[in-house]
């Protein structure tokens, strides 16, 4: 809706490859003799747990340079109306931060769709996705908190297949609710969890056990 809110950047949800920024950060702070051994090891221990840009911006807030620019709360671009995916006999792929819009409109022919939700940057309740899938495919990456609907009743199949492998839990806060209709003919979507977090550099470096991702039920 117009005027809508667009929520602080520091409230995102932070990726691996920031955390391992952060981390080394700290390192370097730390062989400067602006942090002790124990500061560093509560802090480092802090950023390899950390889930939103606020919580790393803390560990260096007391600390010279205050580093990415999410660390100042730069607010992010507002969402689109409308945005569109078209691809024949190609790929496209909307992964990382990205702007999440009201409405997404995607035609695939002989071609694939990735959405990845995993970090991408929310600020509308509903996301409206109209598809049309010809001899293609679309998958869409959600994490527990975003909750994919693509009933029967609202997707056409013919010679193709919809898959959902990301029922959430019926207590799972909603952040984003997807509704998705159109068809699909000789094509596929998909639905399911993102793939398990990889180790970063920092944790191995630090002997830290490889995160365990939520296994949908």
């Amino acid at each position: 809706m117009p005027g809508e809110m667009v929520p602080d950047r520091r409230e995102l949800r932070a990726s691996h490859e920031e955390r391992d920024q952060v981390v080394e950060r700290l390192t370097v702070a730390a062989g400067d003799g602006r942090l002790t051994a124990d500061e560093r090891d509560e802090r480092l221990e802090a950023a390899l747990t950390a889930r939103t840009h606020g919580e790393l911006a803390a560990l260096l807030a007391d600390l010279p340079d205050a580093g990415p620019v999410w660390a100042a709360g730069v607010a992010p671009a507002a969402p689109k109306d409308v945005s569109r995916i078209v691809v024949d006999g190609a790929s496209a792929k909307r992964d990382g931060d990205w702007v999440v819009p009201r409405r997404l409109e995607i035609e695939s022919k002989s071609g694939s769709v990735v959405l990845d939700f995993t970090q991408a940057v929310i600020a509308v309740p509903t996301l409206e996705i109209e598809v049309a899938v010809r001899s293609g495919s679309v998958t869409l990456l959600v994490p527990p908190d975003v909750v994919a609907d693509a009933d029967a009743d609202d997707v056409a199949v013919r010679n193709g297949s919809v898959r959902h492998q990301a029922r959430p839990e019926p207590a799972t806060p909603v952040r984003l609710r997807i509704q998705m209709t159109g068809e699909v003919h000789g094509g596929s979507i998909a639905i399911r969890p993102p793939r398990p977090p990889r180790r970063g550099f920092w944790q191995w470096l630090l002997r830290r056990p490889r995160p365990v991702a939520a296994l949908p039920r």
